[in-house]
């Protein structure tokens, strides 16, 4: 991977996150709802990660009052542990906390030990869990708090 930019997702990058989406979750969100998130919700923030000029991940915030809601973190397979998606959490992190945001929230797969280690690696702390959360398998998600 030569270049790395990661810059604010617009409405055109609404099929590339849906592709990501599909790539990367058992249950993704549809086109439809992202582009609405990138065109309507004046209260989502999302970032994309292009290496080389092409998709490589994105991460999406929701402020809710003055906290912000952490919704997903994906890196397309074949670019993982290349630390695309820290690099992507210390972007959101920054540009939320000058926009006054400064606590954090999300739920993570309890079997998703490189996602959770990554957030602990950002001080996040594991606070409860969230039982039989995800649809596919019923999976409990465990919820992470940053302040």
């Amino acid at each position: 991977m030569a270049e790395l930019i990661i810059r604010k997702a617009e409405k055109g990058d609404a099929e590339d996150i849906a592709a990501l989406e599909q790539l990367c979750f058992a249950v993704p969100w549809s086109r439809e709802a992202i582009l609405q998130d990138l065109t309507e919700n004046p209260r989502a923030f999302y970032l994309v990660a292009e290496a080389d000029g092409k998709p490589a991940g994105y991460i999406g915030l929701w402020i809710i009052l003055d906290e912000g809601h952490i919704n997903n973190v994906a890196v397309a397979p074949e670019l993982r542990r290349q630390h695309i998606a820290s690099q992507m959490m210390e972007k959101l992190l920054q540009q939320a906390a000058a926009a006054g945001i400064n606590s954090f929230t999300l739920e993570v797969r309890q079997g998703n030990l490189a996602a959770r280690k990554l957030y602990a690696n950002f001080g996040f702390q594991e606070a409860g869990i969230r039982k039989g959360y995800y649809e596919d398998n019923g999976e409990d998600a465990v919820i992470m708090w940053r302040f």
